[in-house]
């Protein structure tokens, strides 16, 4: 009865894993939308370029980094869909085929958790009735029959989040004053990184000062790169 009980625990602990993943995947994609496109428009502004150059540049950087974003996305999750739907459809097929052994199989994989024989017996048979394949699946595949990642939707969600980070650069660039276009910039994406290391860090459990450190100072030099890029090419061009 005690194993029966536990299983909706372990639902619980796989959504609760699938959505830090979904959030973490988010904060990636801001974290890629702040950095390139402070480096795109500041290395435009360094250039000597005007408000609508710089306009231009700032929406093509981002519209191209969210479509990128998207569909890599899409490309990724849906090749990983489908591995994940082949292997249901072989054990679908494996249960229908050969029930006992697979029975045989959950059972041993319980008794290899340390589970009693004659228990772990008993709980592959109540597992198998109640879902023969979401028994195995969950613990032969680590996967969830009928909950699989939707492609389109990792896909929007990367683009949002992508958008939600190239806006940050791409507003301090168009509204700051002309002197203070580059070095605003600079401090407001410096500022938005720190706060995605922050989150990074604190989904992942691990030290939100490296990550922040890691994030700004990776941030700042790719500003840096672009600001030195944009100078000597602008100079050379005029």
């Amino acid at each position: 009865m005690s194993q029966v009980g536990s299983h909706p625990n372990e639902q619980h602990d796989t959504d609760t894993s699938a959505r830090l993943n979904w959030l973490r995947a988010g904060v990636l994609g801001a974290n890629d939308g702040i950095v390139s496109t402070s480096g795109l428009v500041i290395g435009v502004a360094a250039a000597g370029a005007g408000q609508g150059a710089l306009l231009t540049a700032g929406l093509a950087g981002l519209s191209a980094g969210a479509m990128s974003m998207a569909v890599g996305e899409y490309v990724s999750v849906s090749t990983q869909r489908d591995t994940e739907q082949a292997l249901l459809a072989k054990e679908a097929d494996e249960l229908a085929t050969d029930p006992e052994a697979e029975l045989h199989e959950l059972a041993g994989i319980y008794r290899s958790k340390g589970l009693a024989p004659d228990l772990a017996v008993q709980v592959a048979e109540q597992l198998t009735a109640h879902d023969a394949l979401a028994a195995h699946a969950e613990v032969e595949l680590k996967l969830v029959p009928g909950e699989l990642t939707s492609p389109w939707q990792a896909a929007a969600a990367s683009a949002l989040s992508f958008t939600l980070g190239a806006l940050v650069p791409l507003l301090a660039i168009l509204l700051l004053a002309t002197d203070r276009k580059i070095p605003g910039t600079v401090m407001l994406a410096a500022v938005a990184l720190a706060v995605t290391g922050w989150t990074s860090a604190r989904l992942g459990g691990a030290s939100p000062a490296r990550a922040i450190l890691r994030n700004v100072g990776g941030g700042l030099l790719a500003m840096a790169i672009t600001f030195a890029i944009g100078r000597l090419f602008g100079a050379s061009v005029s």
